[in-house]
């Protein structure tokens, strides 16, 4: 069988998504499938990939093709940057045949149009994996504001739907959202995002890491990941819990990665004149480990009502690394449910600096709860979310289910 696995990143580009499909284009490759990946040219600089428009590679027993888009860092540029992407996957429907899938990872929506041209025109059937609810989060963003834009996007989420054979979920609040949307249940599977136990696991803080960022000694509570429309207001908030403890001196707060909302977070450290936060760039992916085992919390921010639209991999991937969780998450979230439910950690609202600051200070306060709630974190994604059994879950989907 035929899979073309759509998603705008895909590595060396940093993040989870790219690290999530190669592993899941690498399975399926492996389990005998024609797979090739249609993505972009990633953002990462010293990549050793030449900008041209269009690209094609074989990789790990798979095709990678990549189309051209802008990188221009602001909303509009990532809706160009979006429409350019869905007009090259529409240039790669001549690949496809019919029995073929097409896998469509959202956002963005855009991919709706190649998605039916895949269906219709080459006969191939739609596999829809939703990773956030667009346009809900961008409204609730206040990227999108305008009522036509607004009326577009949900029509477009609607066709995207009907257009999919199947669709998967990665929880049951995604599912309870689309059943609302009237969205038929027998197309909808939940299939959570997966981590690799193997890799992610639990290392001592103390490590070659963690002394060369010079962290072993000191108190961290660390972000890892993209500094994002979903999470740029809720770190503002770590920011200002930051000010409060700032005479705290064996604390310090860690920011790591990049993204659309970086420098506005920078520029506000600045201006409080915080001592005790550190930014850096992504990570290098064989460090990931160590660096999360640097950590005596891990932080996991979803702006407030946006907590409903999107569940962070990187939920998981501080679960597995062994570390007590701080969400940063609306009350009845899915996040904050699963720290409250599993007891892997504290989850306080996103917009309330003095709950955050005492958050951080009830963990520095016990070595006890930080042990406990870390091996609870690693024991239940070792049970429920280890990559093999959720890959499993896709060959179902695709093998049997769209057959």
């Amino acid at each position: 069988m035929k899979i073309a696995l759509h998603t705008m990143y895909f590595l060396p580009d940093f993040g989870s998504a790219p690290i999530l499909m190669n592993e899941l284009a690498r399975h399926l490759a492996g389990r005998g499938h024609d797979v090739e990946v249609v993505t972009t040219f990633p953002r990462a600089d010293g990549a050793g990939l030449s900008r041209r428009v269009y690209s094609r590679r074989r990789m790990d027993g798979f095709v990678v093709k990549r189309f051209w888009t802008t990188r221009a860092p602001h909303p509009l540029g990532r809706l160009a940057a979006w429409n350019f992407y869905a007009a090259g996957a529409l240039l790669n429907l001549f690949s496809l045949g019919p029995g073929d899938v097409f896998f469509l990872r959202t956002p963005p929506l855009q991919l709706g149009l190649p998605a039916f041209g895949a269906k219709r025109l080459r006969g191939a059937r739609v596999l829809v994996s939703v990773q956030d609810i667009h346009p809900d989060l961008a409204i609730e963003s206040g990227i999108l504001r305008n009522p036509a834009g607004i009326h577009f996007g949900r029509a477009l989420e609607q066709w995207v739907y009907g257009t999919a054979d199947r669709i998967a979920v990665i929880s049951q609040g995604f599912l309870a959202n689309l059943l609302a949307k009237g969205v038929p249940g027998r197309k909808i599977e939940v299939i959570p995002n997966w981590v690799d136990t193997d890799f992610l696991r639990p290392l001592d803080k103390d490590n070659p890491v963690s002394r060369r960022l010079g962290l072993e000694r000191k108190f961290v509570v660390l972000y890892s990941g993209t500094i994002s429309i979903s999470s740029n207001l809720a770190l503002e908030g770590v920011l200002e819990a930051a000010r409060r403890l700032a005479p705290e001196r064996d604390i310090v707060f860690v920011i790591a990665g990049e993204g659309l909302k970086k420098a506005e977070l920078v520029r506000r450290a600045g201006t409080l004149g915080l001592a005790n936060v550190a930014f850096l760039p992504f990570q290098p992916y064989d460090d990931l480990p160590a660096f999360l085992a640097s950590a005596d919390a891990l932080l996991v921010p979803l702006d407030s009502r946006k907590s409903e639209f999107s569940v962070p991999s990187k939920l998981y991937n501080a679960m597995a690394a062994g570390r007590p969780i701080l969400g940063l998450a609306d009350a009845g979230s899915e996040v904050a449910r699963l720290l409250e439910k599993q007891r892997c950690g504290l989850a306080v609202p996103p917009d309330d600096p003095a709950a955050i600051a005492e958050a951080v200070g009830t963990l520095r306060g016990s070595a006890a709860a930080r042990l406990d709630f870390a091996s609870n974190a690693r024991a239940y994604v070792v049970e429920y979310l280890a990559k093999d059994r959720i890959l499993r879950s896709y060959d179902e989907l695709i093998e049997k289910r769209m057959a």
